[in-house]
């Protein structure tokens, strides 16, 4: 995990108590079960689904866009006839994986949504390793509980606010606005958001391939900042680039004139694109300049697992400058498919000279029950798997998914001994239904000169 120094601080909620935050997540979350239930039961016979994706959002699931088709119909004006259909102020309001309201006309859009991740993990260590870097406290923890809200208006502008309701405070993740679909610029966006590095980052943790990211995705990639970025898709949407100018802040947008400035690029295509997605090659770089927040910059590392201690860190190190260097690779052969990134760290020290890190994961899944990974294009990043049969549905059994990852990790250069770390993950993965996944993790962590650790983990997901 990189990490910067910054002289603003966190701001939370003293109003956020435990039980008050559990208490407004579960009423949401029961409000959005209940909601999608009515409308299916008002749907009109005829009524179709289809599938769109979209590129307004940096998480391609929580986008704007329509996903399906109306299950449930709403007049909003009292001059409209009952013989009229389709009038541009008519409100549509249906179920695609979360509640979806929209005009006819589609100018404006709204999503309600969020997720929750439940995790457990149990550790067996060897070689000395606690005395090194820590004791290992097996236990359990809420990884994610987010709820969201985005949309368009006047068909050309986004918005998206994505709160975090863990940790005992309430944290905002994705708060911005955009333009979208303009003449010449593309798309246009200013806010808190993820910036534009690396396919393991940008892809949701709710569609990852495995609990955690890879060690080189969640040591390096930037993640959130303020910002403004312009983003584009070329040839036919085989093509995307996106370019954007950060400033290091905290969950809150709060950020000092002293905090660090990035300027960050992505460029990915798709050489090979044949049905539907099933079979793709896709390729992609990234770039981030970066001028760290108080000449202090610093990375470290636990192992794939994040109630596990920190294996690898480099402590502070006075840099006036870093660069990132990214490349990723995946290719999809139907239930098939393997991905892999390269990111290199070029940091410029103060005193001293320059140091450099680098790191590398290659992972891959076999879906047994015939599904693929779904794979946006406008915004060149891995989506939700849909099980052909849900657990319950005709004698359906979900999707299985078996997957396995390896990572590296060095942050070990001259006089800065941050140390390197391997890890090796099995994982198995069952959808249920669109919403509804448990995943199970074994992680072999080799910390050189330290010892090794074996991880066992699991998950409850519900995404909406």
């Amino acid at each position: 995990m990189r990490r910067v120094e910054s002289a603003s601080g966190a701001l939370r909620f003293a109003w956020a108590s435990p039980r008050r935050v559990r208490t407004l997540f579960y009423l949401c979350i029961l409000l959005l079960w209940v909601a999608p239930t009515r409308a299916v039961a008002m749907q009109d016979p005829g009524d179709t689904q289809s599938e769109a994706t979209s590129p307004r959002s940096a998480d391609a699931s929580e986008s704007p866009e329509r996903d399906g088709v109306a299950a449930a119909e709403t007049e909003t004006t009292s001059a409209a006839s009952d013989e009229e259909e389709g009038g541009p102020d008519e409100l549509k309001v249906f179920w695609k994986d979360t509640l979806r309201i929209e005009t006819a006309d589609k100018n404006f859009r709204l999503k309600l949504g969020g997720r929750f991740q439940g995790d457990w993990a149990v550790f067996d260590t060897r070689d000395n390793i606690e005395e090194e870097v820590g004791d290992f406290m097996e236990g359990t923890e809420v990884r994610r509980a987010r709820l969201y809200y985005s949309g368009t208006l006047f068909k050309h502008f986004e918005f998206k606010t994505q709160i975090e309701l863990t940790d005992r405070n309430i944290e905002a993740k994705d708060v911005y606005i955009g333009l979208v679909d303009m003449p010449v610029i593309g798309n246009l966006r200013v806010g808190h958001f993820k910036e534009p590095f690396g396919l393991n980052e940008l892809t949701s943790s709710k569609y990852i391939m495995f609990m955690e990211r890879s060690l080189t995705t969640a040591t390096f990639a930037p993640g959130r900042n303020t910002g403004i970025m312009l983003h584009n898709t070329a040839l036919d949407e085989r093509m995307t680039w996106a370019v954007g100018f950060f400033r290091e802040t905290d969950e809150f947008f709060n950020g000092d004139v002293s905090d660090g400035l990035h300027l960050t690029g992505r460029v990915t295509a798709l050489p090979w694109y044949e049905e539907d997605g099933s079979k793709l090659l896709h390729v992609g770089v990234a770039w981030s300049h970066q001028r760290p927040g108080g000449d202090l910059v610093g990375y470290d590392a636990r192992p794939e697992s994040h109630i596990a201690p920190k294996l690898a860190d480099t402590d502070d190190i006075v840099a006036d400058r870093v660069d990132l260097l990214g490349a990723e690779v995946a290719l999809v052969l139907g239930s098939f498919s393997v991905q892999g990134e390269y990111i290199h760290a070029f940091v410029n020290q103060a005193v001293g000279g320059g140091v450099q890190f680098h790191s590398f994961y290659v992972e891959a899944s076999y879906i047994f029950t015939g599904e693929h990974r779904s794979y946006e294009t406008d915004v060149a990043e891995f989506g939700r798997i849909r099980p052909k049969r849900n657990v319950g549905e005709e004698g359906g059994l979900g999707a299985w998914e078996a997957a396995l990852r390896y990572s590296y990790l060095d942050l070990t250069q001259a006089e800065v001994r941050g140390g390197r770390l391997s890890d090796l993950t099995f994982g198995l993965n069952w959808y249920l239904n669109p919403n509804t996944r448990i995943s199970w993790n074994y992680v072999y962590a080799d910390a050189q000169d330290s010892g090794y650790a074996n991880v066992f983990q699991m998950r409850l997901q519900f995404a909406f």
